[in-house]
């Protein structure tokens, strides 16, 4: 199970390439996989009715408990062959659906494939989180698949729709999960039911659990999402919204039932939404004229027949649900693939245009009145036997006293009979003639075409005949569930499925539920309740889009408010909260303990007043330059405070922090006024001073309580034996970063490829790519610019010199000198720079590799040779850090953050934790004794993504910013005079 699971995961990648090469013919390879699965859920039959329940499992993420586990007993077994069985048609009947197209189709057949996958996954797997997992990812499947004709509004509107409600009804139920899973302790479905725990907050989570599967199911109030869902293609609607999708929701309840239809508010819950969607699908599905919309309302309204049969709670009930989910799934599925049969050959499925039609097309309607036969509960079919039996389920219940036993069966005898009558409704519809519409001319489709519904209609009328063998199947699943309410006497004898049980109540309400369906029919026809209008002035897609408008008005007055374009607006926000939210915990302190020493060293004494005065002056700077170097100044006062406080690698990082931090600033600066003018001035300076003071001593009070506070040793002691017994390095910061916070540091790697790319994305105008990253040669000068000019010719990547006659000249050493303006050029400094960079480089990577027990690290010897980038800038333009860094960017930073992942997976394949480090060692010759830790590799990752962002600063920020400031004046010389 697991191995199909993978294949699910990994076969889809391959469709689009299929499909570019073979068209729609590739839908044949995709229906082998889900045909696969059937046929091994089919050897497997045996095992789950003997009660030997096939269960497989991979330990994910031990530490949560969390698990990749499939379980097959019979209620995943039926919902398996469901899922696989009806995919595999799907799949089939795409082939001839889609043919003669090819946009989108390759990444339609993908989506469907990993859907059916992912719902493969959901109806086997035993670990409640992953349930939550898959549940999500069929939701952002099924958003992609109903919005695959994206370039209609409709379709996006409705693919939008379907996400939102489904997904937060997903996150509801996440909640849930989490309660649930720590009240039972454990993450295992099987356990939980085994052993349901009892509490309020229990009862909580499985009402969270409900609301999850009911807006996945369309149960009202989600109901509306459905109906706009048949913008799809017709094979979604058949598999997704008939088959898979919405039986997600039901196959939850179904699941739950065993081990909660006793809380207190199940079965009021569930029935009364079940039995009113019911009512209110059937009648709305009888003033529809689109075909699609018909089914789709009628698929609402069954979806409630089967929440309440499920969520009944009783074994003959349960019984009941399971065989009506098998035969929908037959039914619905098969109805859907005929409308998209006669959508396709005729472009309409308007029933006011339609006429004739089933008289022209013998084995469709024949399919189309076995599978309305079996939806309306007529004999022999598989969906007179649920109903048979869910009606007497329900009339046990009733008779019984059991109130909403009453409730149920009155309502799912007027739900039947609104079945029948849209059932009726949709025939005619379709296949009818209508003396009022002209004739219509019916193309026949290729046999292939209709194989599926076919053999779907065939299925539920075999399937009827052959009930006394469907229960033999079932009644495992039903006899888990309580043979009765409370209260309620228990049945004499277990019901049974079965074509024939006489002349019982059961089968005159059936019969009745028919005639009346009719009489329905010939009513609304009489009436044309179609044309008439709604009956209240607003529907639950009304009050979704009245919701959406809030939520989008509210969003615009919020940001208008508070997102006015202000930096020193979101400083200011920002501080005013901080001062609130510590100053009231600190004034709710009942104690305040303070342990202070007026200087642990003398440089203290130094270094502080000066960044004091430092920050001081900042404020009053009146050039921007001025106040960024005195901000500069303070940090420099924390290297000095770091280094004589112990900590030296904290000192070098910060020293090589800031100064790469005020290349930075002075590089964004060039395109800023030199002083701050008037209309920079502070607004409501003594407001500014208060808060800005307030700031400062509510931090200084923090950090005195907080260390005053502490009365057990600080766990700072116990990291120098971590950092050496589990890391294998004396550098406790460097061997917190790559090993014992791993996973801390890749989120920071990912943080700064964002930073970056935000920063590259603001600068870089039209084209993201660099050129000079791609210079072929340097300039005209052969050896630092002396000795013979040649002529000069330009290129994209640089500056080429060739001598005359001569196809390539001798590479020049400094590349800047024929781009680089004489008065701002110092060939000394470039001459110091370029003997000085290869040695910078070399110094950052003895960082890099001796930072696991010396100062030093990835990050630090990044930032070395990040300087050593930017020493190469400052010194010769962006020509000189073209050939400095000859690559993009991006490369670094996609190369680093890839061997940072690497060395989370790679560990995986071996059992191991991820980011579980290893050491190795030995003796050699010369060398002597030598240890090499796997985190070291994680280290380089790190040393690759702080080069590439400090690169990508200086390419925004300098050489695009150059190019562009340079664009400008050449412009302006061409075209003025």
């Amino acid at each position: 199970m697991l191995a199909i699971l993978g294949a699910f995961a990994l076969v889809p990648l391959v469709l689009p390439f299929l499909v570019a090469k073979i068209g729609a013919r590739a839908f044949f390879v995709a229906a082998l996989l889900p045909a696969a699965a059937f046929a091994h859920a089919i050897v497997l039959a045996p095992s789950v009715f003997a009660g030997d329940i096939p269960f497989e499992e991979y330990a994910w993420i031990p530490g949560l408990g969390v698990s990749l586990s499939m379980r097959m007993d019979v209620l995943g077994w039926l919902l398996t062959l469901v899922v696989t069985g009806v995919g595999a048609l799907v799949m089939l009947y795409c082939r001839w659906y889609f043919r003669g197209k090819t946009q989108g189709v390759g990444q339609f057949s993908a989506v469907l494939l990993a859907f059916a996958g992912a719902m493969y996954g959901l109806v086997l797997t035993d670990d409640i989180v992953v349930l939550v997992m898959l549940w999500e990812i069929t939701s952002v499947l099924s958003y992609l698949l109903i919005g695959y004709y994206h370039g209609r509004a409709a379709s996006r509107r409705a693919a939008l729709q379907a996400l939102l409600v489904t997904t937060l009804g997903g996150l509801v139920m996440l909640i849930g999960v989490v309660l649930l899973v720590v009240q039972a302790e454990t993450t295992s479905l099987s356990a939980i039911l085994a052993d349901p725990p009892v509490s309020p907050v229990v009862d909580v989570a499985v009402l969270l659990l409900l609301v999850g599967a009911l807006s996945k199911s369309a149960i009202f109030p989600f109901h509306f999402w459905l109906p706009g869902a048949m913008a799809a293609p017709t094979p979604v609607s058949a598999y997704l919204h008939a088959a898979a999708m919405v039986k997600a929701g039901i196959y939850l309840i179904a699941r739950l039932a065993p081990g909660f239809a006793d809380t207190p508010f199940w079965r009021p819950t569930l029935i009364a939404l079940g039995v009113f969607t019911m009512l209110l699908g059937g009648f709305q599905a009888l003033r529809e004229r689109d075909l699609k919309r018909i089914l789709a309302f009628g698929t609402v309204s069954q979806l409630g027949f089967l929440t309440v049969m499920l969520g009944y709670g009783t074994r003959d009930a349960a019984l009941a649900g399971v065989a009506l989910l098998l035969s929908h799934a037959l039914f619905k599925s098969c109805l859907f693939l005929i409308v998209g049969v006669i959508d396709r050959q005729l472009s309409t499925r308007d029933i006011g245009e339609l006429s004739g039609v089933g008289r022209q097309a013998p084995v469709m309607v024949t399919a189309a009145f076995l599978a309305i036969a079996s939806m309306s509960g007529v004999i022999p079919t598989l969906g007179f036997v649920a109903k048979e039996t869910a009606l007497t389920a329900l009339w046990h219940e009733a008779t019984a006293g059991a109130g909403w036993g009453i409730v149920a069966l009155v309502g799912v005898v007027a739900g039947s009979a609104l079945t029948a009558a849209y059932g009726i409704r949709f025939l005619w519809g379709a296949f009818w003639t209508k003396r009022s519409v002209e004739r219509t001319e019916w193309p026949d489709p290729p046999i292939g075409f209709l194989a599926s519904p076919v053999l779907l209609a065939g299925a539920s009328l075999v399937l009827g005949f052959l009930a006394p063998i469907v229960d033999v199947w079932l009644a495992p699943y039903a006899d888990t569930v309580p043979e009765a309410t409370a209260g309620v006497p228990v049945p004499e004898y277990p019901y049974h499925l079965a074509l024939w049980h006489g002349l019982e109540p059961a089968l005159f309400l059936s019969l009745g539920t028919l005639a009346l369906g009719a009489g329905i029919f010939w009513l609304v026809r009489r009436t044309q309740l179609h044309t008439r209008k709604r009956l209240l002035p607003f529907t639950a897609n009304d009050a979704y889009n009245v919701v959406l408008r809030g939520i989008d008005r509210t969003s615009e007055w919020t940001t208008a408010r508070f997102q006015r374009g202000s930096l020193p607006f979101y400083v200011g926000t920002i501080f005013v909260v901080l001062v609130v939210a510590e100053g009231t915990a600190l004034l709710a302190s009942d104690e305040w303990r303070a342990q202070l020493d007026a200087w642990q060293s003398p440089a203290q004494l130094i270094s502080a007043p000066i960044m004091i005065a430092a920050g001081i002056l900042a404020v009053r700077a009146p050039k921007r330059f001025t106040g960024v170097a005195l901000v500069s100044v303070t940090g420099l006062g924390m290297v000095v405070l770091f280094a004589t406080s112990g900590a030296p690698d904290l000192a070098l990082t910060q020293v090589l922090i800031e100064t790469i931090t005020l290349v930075a600033f002075a590089l964004v600066l060039r395109r800023l006024p030199a002083r701050m003018g008037e209309h920079n001035a502070s607004v409501a300076p003594l407001a500014r001073a208060a808060l800005g003071v307030g700031v400062g001593l509510t931090m200084a009070l923090v950090a005195i309580v907080a260390t005053g506070a502490r009365q057990d040793p600080p766990i700072s002691l116990e990291w120098p034996p971590l950092a050496y017994e589990i890391g294998h390095g004396r550098n406790v910061v460097n061997v917190a970063l790559v090993d014992l916070r791993g996973w801390d540091t890749m989120g920071e790697l990912s943080v700064l490829i964002l930073a970056a790319t935000g920063v590259a994305s603001l600068v870089f105008i039209t084209d993201r790519s660099d050129n000079l990253s791609r210079r072929s040669s340097g300039t005209s000068r052969s050896r630092v610019g002396l000795g013979r000019r040649r002529p000069l010719v330009e290129t994209d990547s640089g500056v080429r010199a060739q001598r005359a006659g001569e196809s390539d000249a001798p590479r020049a050493w400094l590349v800047s000198g024929a781009k680089v303006q004489p008065e701002n050029r110092s060939i000394m400094m470039e001459i110091i720079i370029r003997v000085l960079f290869h040695a910078i480089m070399l110094i950052s990577i003895y960082l890099l590799f001796a930072g696991h027990n010396l100062p030093g690290g990835g990050f630090a010897g990044g930032l070395v040779a990040g300087m050593g980038l930017v020493m190469r800038y400052i010194a010769g333009g962006r020509w000189e850090l073209g050939a400095a860094a000859p690559t993009d960017a991006g490369r670094l930073l996609g190369a680093g953050m890839a061997v940072a992942v690497l060395c989370a997976i790679v560990p995986l394949f071996f059992g191991f934790a991820p980011l579980q480090s290893f050491t190795f060692e030995g003796d050699l010759p010369l060398i002597g004794h030598w240890e090499f830790v796997t985190s070291t590799i994680f280290d380089v990752g790190v040393y690759l993504v702080v080069i590439g962002l400090v690169l990508d600063v200086l390419r925004s920020l300098g050489a695009e910013v150059d190019r562009q400031a340079k664009d400008a004046v050449d412009t302006e010389a061409v075209t003025v005079p």
